[in-house]
């Protein structure tokens, strides 16, 4: 079996512009596939401990679908990922009012955000594909013209590999992530899933899901994932409704260095995926407001808690916290960061 990478159509956009998808495999039998609409990945099929392979990431059969609105499957947001409270942050003396589209916050990048573009797409060898966008100035009321990059590829070592490059004209922000929602077992939910991450403490948080500021240690609560853990077995601890995670772990690397983040295994498969990144965060989201209104691909229909994100990222609000690490990309400087997703069985 040889590595390679195809590109076929993946359908036609209302205003007529057409979606392409992108195949990437190696040559263990891993395959993925990315459209360049919002940069998704829509299928990710591992082999288990028997060499049986499935699909283990939430989504989509068709663009028709992912055009119609989705809690962000498997795409790239930005400009900034995660949430920033009211919408509103002061940059070099000027306030910025963003979209609201959260509650009363911003998340994701707004209301048209990086997952809902087309990007021009340049196959790779290795296998992969570069993808990259012209953000412009004004694009959701974030200032500069923004040059990005997200570069993925697969190789041999059973290692998807994301690479973000950004660059800028004007003073601006940026924090990228991919929204991967990922189910090891192709079950009903992943609380059986068992976790590990490598982050003794965490980013509390409001009723709106804003950091309060602390730098908070896990020891002694539900957060603890310092030794591996089932993901579901500490929930009826957890405050607020509905139950699950969606928290911000700080990592014990501080970020700067591609290090492991978290570990998850899945004892009925026996799969394993380890997540690398380069940045200080990670946050932890088990599908918390999934409600089985939505169908997926095979005919799944999506729970709470039918998938776990593992989003690698700099820390939610930063804006509004200067002690935490800063998003902001100035010109002359490029944002470079990298997320790998190792697979593998036990």
């Amino acid at each position: 079996m040889e590595s390679t990478v195809t590109r076929t159509g993946f359908g036609v956009l209302p205003d007529g512009r057409a979606v392409e998808l992108f195949t990437l495999s190696n040559r263990h039998g891993l395959v993925v596939r990315i459209t360049n609409f919002g940069t998704i990945i829509t299928h990710l099929e591992v082999p288990d401990r028997k060499g049986r392979k499935g699909d283990i990431v939430l989504g989509f059969d068709n663009l028709e679908q992912y055009v119609k609105g989705h809690p962000f499957f498997g795409c790239t947001v930005g400009r900034v990922a995660n949430r920033i409270a009211e919408g509103r942050f002061s940059l070099r003396g000027k306030t910025l009012q963003l979209a609201v589209n959260n509650g009363p916050n911003h998340l994701h990048g707004g209301v048209k955000g990086f997952d809902k573009v087309v990007w021009a797409a340049r196959p790779l060898a290795g296998p992969g594909v570069e993808f990259s966008y012209l953000s412009p100035d004004g694009d959701e009321n974030y200032p500069g013209n923004l040059d990005v990059s997200v570069c993925m590829a697969l190789n041999d070592a059973n290692e998807l590999r994301i690479d973000y490059k950004a660059v800028t004209d004007r003073p601006t922000v940026v924090n990228l992530t991919n929204h991967s929602y990922f189910n090891l077992a192709e079950a009903d939910d992943v609380l059986d899933h068992e976790l590990c991450i490598a982050a003794s403490a965490y980013t509390p948080s409001d009723a709106n899901l804003i950091p309060t500021g602390e730098i908070a240690p896990v020891t002694g609560t539900p957060l603890d994932f310092t030794q591996p853990k089932r993901i579901g077995s500490r929930f009826a601890e957890l405050p607020g409704d509905p139950k699950g995670y969606d928290h911000n772990y700080v990592l014990d690397s501080g970020g700067g260095r591609l290090v492991l983040a978290a570990r998850v295994f899945e004892p009925t498969t026996g799969r394993v995926m380890e997540t690398l990144t380069t940045l200080p965060g990670l946050q932890l989201y088990t599908a918390n407001f999934l409600d089985g209104s939505i169908t997926g691909k095979y005919g799944n229909i999506y729970r709470r808690h039918s998938g776990l994100c593992l989003e690698t990222q700099f820390f939610p609000d930063a804006v509004h916290h200067p002690h935490f690490p800063s998003i902001e990309l100035n010109p002359g400087e490029t944002y470079k960061q990298t997320t790998v997703y190792r697979f593998g069985t036990v």
